[in-house]
């Protein structure tokens, strides 16, 4: 079985690197990284590194891919056709769109408080991050992303080609 691509971003793509996190994708973003850092972290970890830096991009060689569209539908778009991608295998909104950890399980129990109560009340499954405590479920904001996926993704997965196993349903 092939490793998963892994990637990390520039400083001019954090809302690429929080779609490719809601694709099930780990993605390495930094708000403030100078370029030697995010060199040294590709090659270190065996990422491919994203920029819209044409020098960055250079100096990366065949481990960096050069983001050419700016609107973010369109980088999706970029990035699945350039490196020949579909939703990665730990499935879609399986990660922390903040910290892009694992989610995990998380028992309606245990978020008791923790979630509006009309969301307690209403929802069964829950999912949490274990690194920055956050919690999700599948509300309108999931269904937004998923729907927004769908677009991009389009025919390649067919029916159904959405329904992975980390999806919140």
């Amino acid at each position: 079985m092939a490793t998963p691509q892994r990637f990390v971003l520039d400083t001019m793509l954090g809302k690429l690197a929080r779609w490719l996190r809601a694709m099930g994708y780990d993605a390495l973003y930094f708000k403030a990284a100078d370029d030697r850092y995010l060199l040294q972290l590709a090659r270190a970890e065996a990422r491919t590194l994203l920029t819209r830096d044409a020098k960055l991009a250079r100096l990366a060689g065949p481990g960096g891919l050069l983001i050419r569209a700016t609107e973010i539908e369109s980088q999706m778009a970029e990035v699945l056709e350039r490196l020949a991608l579909r939703p990665s295998g730990d499935g879609l909104l399986s990660r922390c769109l903040e910290c892009n950890a694992l989610l995990e399980d998380r028992p309606k129990e245990s978020v008791s408080g923790l979630v509006p109560e009309y969301i307690f009340a209403t929802q069964e499954r829950f999912v949490g991050c274990r690194e920055c405590a956050r919690i999700y479920w599948q509300g309108s904001h999931a269904d937004r992303i998923l729907g927004r996926l769908e677009r991009v993704l389009g025919p390649r997965h067919g029916p159904g080609g959405l329904d992975s196993p980390g999806r919140l349903t």
